[in-house]
């Protein structure tokens, strides 16, 4: 069964690629039609090097029709082969001033000269070879037709000629079976060549689409942070404003109201005590969106509060002339936060110090430096699960990077450094 299989499958390759296949016939119409495309470069060369004197208008028509001639290869390669060479993208029209300047500055316009002065001319004869190739492997491969029907030569007793026209029988069925393959290897190396040059510079297009998906992500990142604002601020006007008045109601009754059952006065008393958690618990969630100080009073005073706040002594040093944008401060924020917790749960340090200032990078660009320094056990390694991994994520949102040097025995050292967006 396992040879009946691969029989099949060989058979069904031959006959895939056999000289009478579509796929003999594509490839022999693709190098074909590849000679069209090159006449006005071949005869202005030509021209060129017959006419005395080398008079150059020939050529120079030539030249002026190159850019004509693209849309026709791309067609090409459309139709007779299913590749799409997608055109270059231009701001302007090219008969205007600026749309000819920007063809004659644009490497993309050299690019299509070179495939129609020197692909196109190659392609173009290994097109007519491979039509000649097509034409002399039939006329071998049926020689004894020929002769047969030639006057005078019919018969097989012909001296002298029957080992060369059965010489010329097998190099014309040979050749019948290499052209195929000659057009498909044209094939190939058009394609390649037409998609190099014909077509946008494939880095080019690939620094604009990080461009793009850079700006992209720079407007979801602000909007998210937009929605993380309105969203603190609904909760601070509305759900948190009415636990606070649901506690000022329920400690009035229980100051008002001595001669409730003792019944009642507990559970006023256990309502009371909840209300107020809630209310903590809401502020921290509120914090965690977006603490209104930050967006009111800037990044020092909201690090301030969470510097207050630690469970160990914080040095703080902010030194920022003017605020980054909004989803910069965020990020920073956001970052002592959870390097502080971090620092709290696992370092067993006795005290931390933040700095924060602006600085100019190697690249020449405005950065915001974060510096967590802690003196406690050392050895914080983001793959451990720490919520350092959350930190390197928070801080590539933006571009920006993250350094940890954490020695067993510490200080630990996190250095943030943000892209600051004015």
């Amino acid at each position: 069964m396992a040879l009946r299989g691969a029989l099949r499958r060989t058979s069904t390759w031959l006959a895939a690629h056999a000289p009478w296949s579509a796929w003999a016939r594509h490839n022999t119409a693709f190098a074909a039609a590849a000679i069209p495309p090159a006449l006005p470069v071949l005869a202005g060369v030509t021209v060129l090097a017959v006419l005395p004197g080398h008079n150059p208008v020939p050529l120079a028509a030539a030249l002026a029709l190159c850019p004509l001639l693209t849309p026709l290869q791309r067609s090409r390669f459309r139709s007779l082969l299913g590749l799409d060479v997608p055109p270059v993208v231009r701001e302007h029209r090219w008969w205007t001033p600026r749309g000819v300047g920007e063809r004659l500055g644009s490497e993309a316009m050299w690019r299509q000269y070179g495939y129609h002065l020197v692909v196109s001319p190659l392609a173009a004869l290994a097109g007519a070879a491979v039509v000649l190739g097509w034409a002399a492997g039939g006329v071998g491969a049926t020689v004894y037709g020929w002769i047969w029907l030639l006057p005078g030569r019919g018969g097989t007793g012909t001296p002298g000629w029957t080992g060369q026209y059965d010489l010329m029988t097998v190099a014309g069925g040979l050749a019948l079976l290499a052209v195929p393959w000659a057009a498909a290897l044209v094939a190939r190396l058009d394609s390649l060549a037409a998609t190099a040059l014909l077509g946008p510079n494939r880095a080019g297009e690939l620094l604009r689409r990080v461009e793009d998906l850079a700006q992209s992500r720079a407007g979801v990142l602000d909007a998210a942070d937009l929605e993380r604002r309105r969203i603190e601020r609904d909760l601070h006007d509305g759900a948190q404003q009415r636990l606070v008045s649901l506690a000022m109601n329920l400690g009035i009754a229980r100051a008002t109201l001595p001669d409730l059952p003792p019944e009642a006065k507990a559970v006023i008393d256990e309502a009371h005590r909840e209300a107020k958690e809630a209310i903590e618990e809401l502020n921290s969630l509120v914090r965690g969106l977006h603490p209104a100080v930050l967006e009111d009073r800037g990044l020092d005073a909201a690090l301030s509060g969470i510097a207050a706040r630690a469970p160990l002594p914080v040095e703080l040093t902010v030194d920022l002339a003017e605020r980054p944008g909004p989803t910069v401060e965020a990020v920073a924020y956001f970052v002592v936060s959870e390097a502080l917790a971090n620092v709290a749960k696992h370092a067993r340090a006795r005290r931390c110090s933040i700095r924060v200032r602006r600085v100019m990078g190697d690249a020449g660009t405005d950065l915001l430096r974060v510096v967590v320094t802690d003196d406690g056990v050392g050895g914080a390694d983001p793959a451990s699960g720490t919520g350092l991994t959350g930190l390197r994520k928070r801080v590539g949102s933006v571009d920006g990077t993250l350094k940890i040097n954490s020695p067993l025995g510490g200080p630990t050292v996190i250095t943030v450094e943000l892209p600051c967006v004015p």
